[in-house]
């Protein structure tokens, strides 16, 4: 996604619900570390700026908005450090985690 595209999105409105949140010990400890907030990544994730996805995850979030499936995005932290956050296809959970916790 270009960053025009992601800048755009992040001024709109939410695209979709994201029920619960919730975040792993490790992720927590990984944002603390950086001293960067969960709700900057929601806000993100939630506006649909998906972050760091080749065009495939991108293309299958986009369908995802329509069809009702799981939403996925990648973020690079300010230490390099990446988080994921995953919204489950019916919109119940959304969860900040490491990639190697998934």
């Amino acid at each position: 996604m270009d960053s025009d595209n992601g800048n755009e999105r992040a001024e709109r409105q939410p695209l979709f619900s994201l029920g619960q949140v919730f975040a792993t010990p490790r992720a927590l400890a990984a944002l603390q570390t950086t001293g960067q907030q969960p709700f900057e990544f929601l806000h993100r994730h939630v506006s649909g700026d998906w972050g760091d996805l080749v065009d495939e995850d991108i293309q299958e979030n986009e369908r995802a908005l329509e069809h009702g499936s799981r939403l996925f995005s990648a973020y690079g932290l300010s230490d390099g450090t990446r988080i994921w956050v995953i919204t489950e296809y019916d919109r119940s959970a959304t969860t900040i985690l490491l990639p190697m916790e998934y």
